[in-house]
């Protein structure tokens, strides 16, 4: 009958320590296999969710609930009219319309100008989505401005030491291209953070914002090629891609190559898979290491066996039980894949953090990647140890002590 009490379990632990001390250097060479499976399964994994997340976010800034339209139009007819707008304004589940613009132009003040600086043109919408601290002194472009085509501008810090060489310039006025705009705002310090503003080149020069009315007037477009559509609610975005769909297509006489429309959420959607599958596969492969790994505790742990066999067949004839003996291995075997899945887990936190700081992402320790390494390594431990401790337990002990 089997009987194994905590007595016995802790007289098991202390065999199988001695016996893991007493051979260091081939207990470390059976672990390391473990541990750089570990490490490498735990620093792939928290390497890829960390670029994952950083994406993932800057996807979030530039706006997963909007649409993003070019409308390049036909020969006869390029870009939308306010009409087109309208229409889309007008859809169900469209929250604004944020038409733009831009150009390129020499702006000056005074003595000191900025040569070939790309002028953006927004709505008053794209000021509203930014939300409050985008300005810090002065008004934001308003629907007036658009309107009456004002020529006012925004101006961010950088431009602003450049023209006017650290002076206040709200109230000033520049000129952009020949034609004179008034300063009546000026941007905060963070707004060259705007990843949308990146993404398209954010001059080094600084940012200048002008209304998008002013900006295609001054540029001779007649109308509106980029814009963006934002939604109520991203459940029904398909729906409302067709939708919009159905409007570029009316207004530029159903050719199909006339206009883009770029769902963010489903550019999201699909990174997230891709990159999903590349993390299973990256620990399918830092995966090989843990089974190698674990391929070599089962050859130590039957060279110990037949090292030990007159141990064992000693151990029988003073009464131990077979149970004892296969739970001792086991035991053993089990803790030197514990102990390379501890020491991975450390090297493999180390890897990934130096990784992960030099590219500018931010760490997060993967508890699943965790999970996964240690889990992993200590089922390995059971799993190529159960064939060495159960031959352990079957030898005869007369057979065993002739060796004596």
């Amino acid at each position: 009958m089997r009987k194994f009490s905590l007595s016995m379990l802790g007289e098991s632990v202390r065999m199988s320590l001695d016996n893991i001390r007493s051979n260091k250097m081939r207990s470390f060479l059976t672990v390391l296999g473990i541990i750089i499976g570990v490490m490498a399964v735990i620093a792939l994994m928290t390497i890829v969710n960390a670029v994952t997340n950083t994406i993932t976010e800057q996807f979030t800034a530039m706006g997963t609930g909007k649409l993003t339209v070019q409308a390049t139009g036909t020969a006869l007819k390029r870009g939308l009219t306010e009409s087109d707008l309208n229409e889309l304004r007008a859809l169900e589940n469209v929250a604004d319309v944020d038409p733009k613009a831009s150009l390129t132009a020499t702006v000056a003040s005074g003595d000191a100008f900025i040569e070939n600086m790309s002028i953006d043109g927004y709505s008053d919408v794209y000021f509203r989505k930014q939300g409050d601290g985008f300005i810090s002194r002065g008004r934001a472009l308003n629907i007036l401005d658009m309107d009456s085509v004002n020529r006012v501008c925004v101006i961010d810090s950088k431009a602003s030491a450049t023209l006017f060489s650290g002076s206040d310039p709200l109230g000033e006025h520049i000129s952009i291209g020949g034609i004179e705009y008034l300063i009546v705002g000026t941007l905060s310090d963070d707004s060259d953070a705007d990843v949308m503003s990146q993404a398209m080149g954010l001059s080094e020069d600084g940012r200048i914002i002008i209304p998008y009315t002013a900006a295609k007037k001054q540029a001779g477009q007649r109308n509106v090629i980029s814009l963006d559509v934002y939604v109520d609610d991203t459940d029904m975005m398909d729906d409302t891609v067709t939708a919009v769909e159905a409007v570029l297509k009316s207004a530029f006489n159903y050719k199909d190559d006339s206009y883009t429309v770029i769902n963010m959420e489903s550019l999201l959607d699909t990174m997230d898979t891709m990159m999903g599958m590349m993390s299973n596969v990256l620990a399918g492969i830092a995966s090989i290491a843990l089974l190698v790994g674990g391929i070599g505790i089962m050859n130590m742990m039957l060279v110990s066996v037949t090292e030990r066999t007159a141990e064992i067949g000693l151990r029988k004839a003073l009464g131990a039980q077979p149970f004892q003996i296969q739970m001792q291995f086991l035991i053993e075997s089990f803790v030197l894949s514990l102990i390379g899945g501890l020491l991975g887990l450390i090297v493999g936190v180390i890897v990934s953090y130096i990784v992960v700081t030099s590219m500018g992402a931010t760490f997060v320790m993967s508890r699943d990647a965790i999970a996964l390494g240690v889990g992993f390594s200590a089922a390995v431990g059971i799993i190529f140890g159960w064939a060495p401790a159960r031959k352990a337990s079957r030898l005869n002990p007369i057979d065993a002590l002739r060796n004596v």
